[in-house]
């Protein structure tokens, strides 16, 4: 199993930026889909952001952060990044990194359920 590590959350105000980056460690996530989740207070986590193992530019974003948000991979690095511009309050949440289950998976889905393995997260804060 591929442990993660997420870093890069903070405080920012309304309209900044901030990026995130996912190490993993254990083994290569270049097999792998990986994906971004967030839960805000008091409400279930939810998909933000998606990358498919076979290319960066193959990638899958929630309507609500889609045009402000981008997901990419440095495969040789072992790292996943979400760059966040224009954050809202709304965007506050825990944000957590996580790796599929299955590797080389062909289909377009993005469940939480499809992930194994999870990070523990890190605070976003947007102030408004």
């Amino acid at each position: 199993q591929v442990q993660l590590e997420e870093s890069g959350g903070g405080l920012v105000q309304a309209g900044g930026s901030l990026r995130l980056s996912c190490a993993a460690s254990g083994r290569s996530i270049s097999s792998y889909d990986m994906g971004w989740f967030r839960r805000a207070p008091g409400k279930e986590r939810e998909f933000v952001s998606a990358i498919k193992w076979y290319g960066s530019v193959n990638t899958y974003y929630a309507e609500s952060v889609k045009g402000r948000f981008t997901i990419s991979r440095d495969n040789a690095k072992n790292t996943v990044y979400l760059q966040m511009n224009n954050l809202k309050p709304e965007d506050t949440a825990v944000y957590y990194c996580a790796a599929d289950r299955e590797q080389f998976r062909t289909i377009w889905r993005f469940q939480e359920t499809d992930f194994g393995s999870w990070g523990q997260g890190t605070q976003v804060t947007v102030s408004s």
